[in-house]
């Protein structure tokens, strides 16, 4: 009762009539205005080195002993080698003395600074006017500031055999000699060594990045600190000050009276771990004068975690996050963020995430044309660009990559169409088409990413369209030329009225319905094309018992059942073979040959080959395995960055060689690729050119519009959606889009194939997201134990029109494409299914159901949204994706672009099961509820300030009402106990302990909470 009735007093004397708990403490508000400030440079990136004093033998030297980029790496005990990077832990009580080591010491900010001693002499100078050291200590101070730096690139500094005996008497008369000596003062370097040039370490450090000097040791001839902070006018190269060639603008020094080493290296380096923090180094830039870098450390305090002693072990070195949380700091934030460690992040405890933007490239002009137009002026700049982007090595590797995606595709679709089509279209079509489709759309559409191939609804149309053309005697062509021209009309039209602007209303919800969708129909397909075994049938009813019973014999054709004499005497004449056909040893004969001579094969194992099911499946599994794990290798322990990167990026080539070569290996006869080898139709009774009269009535040519109707509605729903998931904001596109751009192309495209008898081509959903995957670019400086940003995609066209520049010349390339294996392509398609389902919400959330709550990730919908909510909402989106997985299987896949639209309708039925804020961090809200609830936040933030007319600080509704404790209340039951509040004065002593006006603040703070209590 007695310390809290103190304390009262104490809170009388901090002269305010009454105290805000939640309040925003005095630091923060300083900080707002430092950094509210307008400035358009960006804060450089800061490298910090800590250098210590060591005197050996009478030979002083500054030692580096850890350096920082954003973690802190310490040298070994050994000297050896440098420790892994971690996360720095302080001692609370560092901190405290670094603050009061700063409100003690000299401050020079914006020194002009061009050399070491020139600074050095400033600082002391500073000092000695400032009444911190005696005049005589200049040249002592000067001398051990000035001595040469031993970076752990050099070797240690031998002594000769003379210096060995050398006493410590010998050493301070060697000493005072060098101190008689005014030029030997600088021991340093004025330029970059060679060590220090070629020094690796530069990759991992910024460009732009700037140096800050820690330097703290130990000397006889101090009895209290020597403690300077600088901050240089410009940033300056002071020779071998620093381990890399990086300018140093910040230097924070502290010498201080021998028996505190550990203690002057704590402080050491906590202010190197304040120099790399983003919040205090922007604050040092800034500040102004010492009440700014103080602030800057408490609001450094403000957001320290305490961990208790008995709970870990302070020797253990935390190992870096994988992904850290954002830099970017609101100023209104500023001192409200305490206590949000042990709950949600402060960034994150929002009552709305960040809303889901598509941008202005769907925003309704109301113009002739005006959506296109835009989209044109917003392309044109980055023409150039466009081109000269895609030169580097990893477009090679994303060319390889989806190359063999889209001749796989070509291939297996035109072989359907050629079946379904009576081989009015196939495989030759299909080549023919990609390469041209492909090469135009991506030389002049909006989003040069998307990739164009056929899909399965297409197929099925087609299948229909030649069905009802064969049995209503109409001829096919013809028919399709006219559906195409009407469908190229349509899409011109929705281009020039701006429709791509509903696509605003497809949210997450639709997006991710589709998308999984068109993933789960690639992992299908490619299990389901090694399942059928067409080429290479599994024996399932062997038995091993009786093994002596699987034989294959060749039979004479006089004891086969169907022997045609006469073919085989023809044969026989063909080839000049004269030998009487009954002596001829049957058995002998190879299965080929059998067949040839007309024999009949008859046995349990004639139809079975072995070995070829079981090397498939290894060539379909293996390439998939290896793919999936030599991507995930840039993140693996071995290996140069640069290596693991560039093994990353060549994974599916690396992969594909590996398994073709063992295939070669084997000799084994697995069903190759088969590639055409002459350009011309596969169907000999057609051309290239379909003529678009004669062949059917008039009044087919504008019937045709009803059925083209509904392809246009396919097209424009597949490469809308498609569009949208490539232009996501998780890719951080920086070219823009062009929707209307695209389906201007995609018009041009349907006219072009179907005057030429070739396949319609639309965005493919999966190849487009593995060309964006396989073009992904990462930071290549990232401090170590950083994991490496994402910075964007590699956004060019060269790309794009290479792979299918390569499409139309495959067919040049059929004797080295002859011996990739079918399987290992399946194996990449099996690939390219599963990696598009990552980062996919809808994926993630279906995997909570088989996970027990403690162990369920941390996303941010579980930290607002109750579980069964999520789950209810899981289970609607897998309905509907069963239900389109139904359609999609049968004849009514004709009709799969209208149940697109049908999943906007579920959507829309969601306002009525979920409240807007569920939706809004499961899914995202429709437009017009987004409208509505932007006007509802400013109402209510209209009503809260009409309420309270007084207040000067804007509402905010996370932060609880502060509690006012009045003044007088307490004046009535405790005396004002003096309280003295000593201000940095030019004798004042300082050891870097923890001084009273800290104590002060705490003591307030402290006393505040116990009242409320």
């Amino acid at each position: 009762a007695m310390n809290i009735g103190r304390s009262l007093a104490v809170l009388m004397k901090c002269g305010t009539d009454s105290v805000s708990l939640f309040s925003v403490s005095p630091a923060a508000e300083r900080l707002r205005h430092i950094l509210g400030e307008d400035d358009n440079t960006p804060t450089p990136t800061i490298f910090t080195e800590m250098d210590t004093l060591q005197n050996e033998g009478g030979e002083i030297e500054w030692k580096e002993s850890a350096r920082w980029v954003k973690f802190e790496e310490k040298v070994e005990e050994g000297g050896e080698r440098w420790s892994k990077p971690h996360v720095s832990t302080l001692t609370l009580h560092s901190l405290f003395e670094l603050r009061t080591c700063l409100q003690t010491g000299s401050i020079l900010l914006d020194l002009e600074g061009y050399s070491l001693p020139q600074i050095v002499d400033e600082i002391v100078d500073r000092q000695i006017a400032d009444g911190l050291i005696p005049p005589d200590l200049k040249e002592k101070i000067s001398f051990v500031l000035l001595r040469k730096h031993r970076h752990q690139t050099k070797k240690p500094i031998h002594r000769s055999l003379a210096d060995i005996g050398k006493s410590s008497s010998a050493a301070s008369s060697e000493f005072v000699r060098r101190l008689s000596q005014s030029r030997s003062m600088n021991d340093i370097s004025d330029t970059p060594s060679t060590d220090q040039l070629k020094n690796k370490f530069m990759k991992k450090i910024p460009r732009d990045a700037e140096a800050s000097n820690v330097l703290v040791g130990e000397v006889d001839f101090l009895d209290k600190p020597f403690v300077s902070f600088v901050r240089l006018a410009q940033a300056t190269t002071l020779g071998g000050l620093t381990e890399v060639p990086v300018p140093t603008r910040f230097l924070f020094i502290l010498l201080g009276p021998q028996g505190k080493t550990k203690s002057y290296n704590e402080i050491g380096r906590a202010i190197a771990t304040l120099m790399v923090d983003d919040l205090f180094s922007d604050v040092a830039y800034k500040a102004r004068d010492r009440e700014d870098l103080i602030a800057g450390v408490d609001e450094f305090l403000d957001e320290v975690i305490v961990l208790p002693p008995g709970e870990w072990d302070p020797k253990i070195r935390i190992e870096p996050p994988k992904k850290v949380p954002s830099s970017v700091l609101n100023l209104n934030e500023l001192g409200q963020m305490n206590g949000s460690a042990g709950g949600a992040a402060g960034g994150e405890d929002t009552e709305f995430p960040a809303p889901h933007e598509l941008g202005e490239e769907l925003k309704f002009t109301g113009r002739f044309a005006g959506g296109l137009w835009l989209d044109i002026k917003r392309k044109a700049p980055w023409i150039c660009s466009d081109i000269y982007d895609g030169f580097h090595i990893q477009s090679i590797s994303a060319v390889v990559f989806i190359y063999l995606g889209c001749i796989t595709n070509a291939i297996t679709f035109g072989g359907l169409l050629g079946d379904a089509t009576d081989n009015y279209q196939g495989v030759m079509e299909s080549f023919l088409g990609t390469a041209l489709a492909g090469t135009v759309f991506c030389a002049f559409s909006g989003q040069p990413l998307i990739i164009l191939s056929s899909t399965g609804p297409i197929l099925i149309f087609e299948k229909l369209l030649y069905e009802f053309s064969k049995s209503n005697g109409i001829d096919y062509m013809e028919l399709r030329l006219w559906i195409g021209i009407h469908s190229c009309l349509q899409c011109f039209l929705l281009v020039v009225t701006d429709a791509s602007y509903i696509i605003k209303y497809m949210t997450r919800f639709t997006e991710e319905g589709f998308s999984s969708l068109i993933s789960f129909i690639f992992i299908s397909d490619a299990i389901k094309k090694m399942v059928a075994l067409k080429y290479y049938p599994i024996n399932r009813g062997f038995k091993p018992d009786y093994i002596t019973s699987y034989k294959c014999e060749c039979i004479a054709p006089d004891q086969g059942e169907s022997a045609n004499p006469f073919l085989y005497f023809l044969y026989l004449r063909c080839f000049d073979v004269w030998f009487n056909l009954t002596d001829m040893d049957w058995s002998q004969l190879s299965k080929k040959e059998c067949v040839n001579y007309g024999g009949t094969l008859v046995g349990n194992s004639c139809k079975y080959v072995p070995d070829l099911a079981l090397m498939s499946f290894i060539l379909f599994f293996g390439t998939y395995s290896m793919t999936v794990s030599l991507k995930k290798f840039k993140f693996s322990r071995y290996f140069p960055t640069t290596l693991r990167k560039l093994i990353s990026d060549f994974a599916i080539f690396m992969s594909i060689m590996s398994f073709v070569g063992l295939d070669m290996l084997m000799g084994l006869d697995t069903p190759k690729l088969i590639v055409p080898t002459e350009v011309k139709p596969t169907r000999p009774d057609r051309g290239w050119l379909v003529m678009p009269f004669g062949k059917n009535p008039w009044w087919w040519y504008v019937a045709s519009f009803v059925p083209a109707l509904l392809v246009t509605i396919l097209i424009f729903m597949d490469q809308q959606i498609s569009a949208v998931i490539v232009n996501r904001k998780e890719n951080k596109l920086k070219k823009g889009c062009g929707y209307h751009l695209d389906l201007f192309w995609v018009g041009v495209l349907m006219a072009a194939c179907s005057f030429m008898g070739l396949p319609w081509y639309v965005a493919a959903t999966v190849i487009s997201i593995a060309h964006i995957d396989s073009l992904k670019m990462e930071s290549e400086s990232s401090a170590p134990g950083e994991q490496p940003q994402f910075l964007g995609v590699r956004e060019q066209r060269l790309t794009g029109i290479m792979v299918f520049v390569l499409t139309g010349l495959s067919v040049f390339l059929a004797p080295v494409l002859q011996y990739i294996p079918m399987p290992v392509l399946y194996g990449v398609f099996l690939y390219m299914g599963v990696a598009s389902l990552s980062g996919i919400q809808f994926w993630e959330r279906i995997k909570l159901y088989l996970m027990p709550p403690k162990h369920q990730p941390d996303f941010s919908f579980l930290r607002h949204v109750p579980l069964r909510r999520v789950h209810l909402f899981t289970l609607v989106q897998i309905v509907c994706l069963a239900v389109l997985w139904i359609l999609k299987s049968t004849f009514l896949a004709i009709i799969f672009p209208v149940m697109i639209l049908g999943l906007m309708v579920v959507r829309k039925l969601l306002d009525l099961m979920f409240s807007q804020h569920d939706l809004a961090w499961l899914d995202d809200i429709l437009p017009d509820k987004d409208k509505k609830t932007k006007e509802d936040d400013k109402k209510k933030k209209r009503n809260k300030k009409a309420a309270e007319p007084e207040s000067d600080e804007e509402p905010n509704s996370s932060v609880p009402p502060p509690v006012k404790i009045p003044m007088e209340a307490i004046e009535s039951h405790t005396e004002p106990v003096p309280v003295h509040v000593n201000p940095p004065a030019q004798n004042q002593t300082s050891d870097c302990e923890y001084t009273d006006p800290f104590l002060h603040l705490l003591l307030c703070q402290i006393v505040v909470s116990c009242v409320n209590v």
